[in-house]
């Protein structure tokens, strides 16, 4: 089958690879039939994140078609359509029983390499490292599920792919980053990054009853779309002195009662800090640009909520964590509990209340990955999303 290759930083190729097989009871085959290109896929293009080996297959949402099924497989059949969580989850462990299944127990077989870097391990995810399991990922024609009676849930009723491929990862990880946020009516949410986590959080805040969104970025046309498609009101940070008087001014004075990164660890900014962050990675000396953190938990009210979707990896400088503590803040974060939010989402999509395929802005064949993978990286052709059919 044809896959997407990771080969090392910025070189990504479509190779012929074996197809995958039933290895266990629980495993499925499917046969994709879209696929995405997540934000988080950039952290390995750009080669931020450790234990990738040449020839890794790479993607982490993708949808299809069941073609096999292990023995112990009884919820699926041949045929079925499904989508496919990114976080591998076996549904027995302790933390899958209370529904955290990104942190599941069982999934990851690499667990004692997480440990020496996080202190535990996470689930184990498609496509994303050894670190977290070495699973072929889905930007390809066919992958092979891991715990196929735990994870994926069947589509019906005539949905088209783009609207429900995004099940898979940024939709429920958009909710969740909005959700952990507590929402009150009337509440004002700040959002740093208007990519696709950050355009579906947007939506979400105001699902969950956000009063006001404010999205942070610097794209033109990634602003045009937080303002035309989620009606938020923007902020274009290199237009202005301080975001942090911006979101003061534009709030009263108080600050916003939730602020959302949905950035991570390659934020991009200006001045003496975001230059300060360049030089200390280059170094070696920080991993992750931790610019849109620092700014968020500044601006955040007293008493207030910093919600993180973005993807960290690992050791951050400079965190004002005095004002975290003297401000009261809760911090809430982690990979998103996918299965979780399934089927109260598909629900939303299939109520009329959201449509998540707004966001795609580029359908290309599996074998232009590479074009793909370059134009959502440097923000061409205004680029928002890009899904790949193989």
């Amino acid at each position: 089958m044809k896959a997407t290759c990771w080969f090392g930083k910025n070189d990504v190729r479509v190779e012929q690879v074996p197809d995958p097989e039933i290895l266990n009871p629980r495993d499925a085959i499917v046969r994709i039939t879209s696929t995405a290109i997540c934000g988080s896929d950039l952290h390995l293009y750009d080669g931020f994140i450790p234990t990738l080996d040449k020839g890794d297959i790479l993607g982490h949402e993708f949808m299809g078609e069941v073609v096999d099924v292990g023995k112990g497989v009884n919820n699926l059949k041949v045929g079925d359509r499904v989508v496919v969580p990114f976080p591998i989850a076996c549904g027995n462990c302790f933390f899958c029983k209370k529904e955290l299944y990104s942190l599941c127990e069982n999934s990851n077989p690499n667990a004692a390499m997480a440990e020496q870097l996080w202190g535990h391990s996470p689930a184990g995810i498609f496509g994303y490292s050894h670190l977290v399991g070495g699973y072929a990922g889905g930007q390809a024609e066919y992958a092979q599920v891991p715990f196929a009676d735990v994870g994926p849930i069947k589509i019906e009723n005539g949905f088209t792919d783009e609207q429900v491929l995004f099940l898979s990862d940024v939709f429920p990880t958009a909710y969740m980053a909005a959700e952990n946020c507590n929402i009150q009516p009337g509440d004002t949410v700040a959002i740093w990054g208007c990519g696709p986590i950050g355009q579906l959080t947007i939506k979400c805040a105001y699902l969950l009853g956000a009063e006001r969104v404010i999205a942070i970025d610097r794209v033109p046309e990634r602003l045009r779309m937080a303002r035309e498609q989620g009606g938020a009101d923007t902020i274009d940070y290199t237009a202005v002195d301080s975001v942090i008087d911006m979101l003061r001014e534009e709030t009263g004075g108080r600050g916003p009662d939730a602020c959302i990164d949905a950035v991570g660890m390659e934020a991009h900014g200006h001045g003496i800090q975001y230059a300060y962050d360049r030089v200390k990675q280059a170094a070696m000396l920080e991993t992750d640009r931790p610019i849109v953190l620092r700014e968020a938990i500044l601006a955040c009210r007293n008493g207030g909520t910093v919600s993180v979707p973005g993807v960290y990896g690992g050791f951050l400088d400079k965190i004002p964590f005095g004002a975290v503590m003297n401000k009261a803040l809760t911090i809430k974060t982690g990979q998103t509990h996918v299965q979780r939010y399934l089927r109260p989402l598909l629900e939303r999509i299939r109520n009329g209340e959201i449509d998540p395929s707004f966001i795609v802005t580029h359908r290309l064949p599996l074998d232009a990955a590479p074009e793909g993978y370059e134009i959502f990286k440097h923000k061409q052709d205004d680029c928002i999303k890009v899904v790949l059919k193989p």
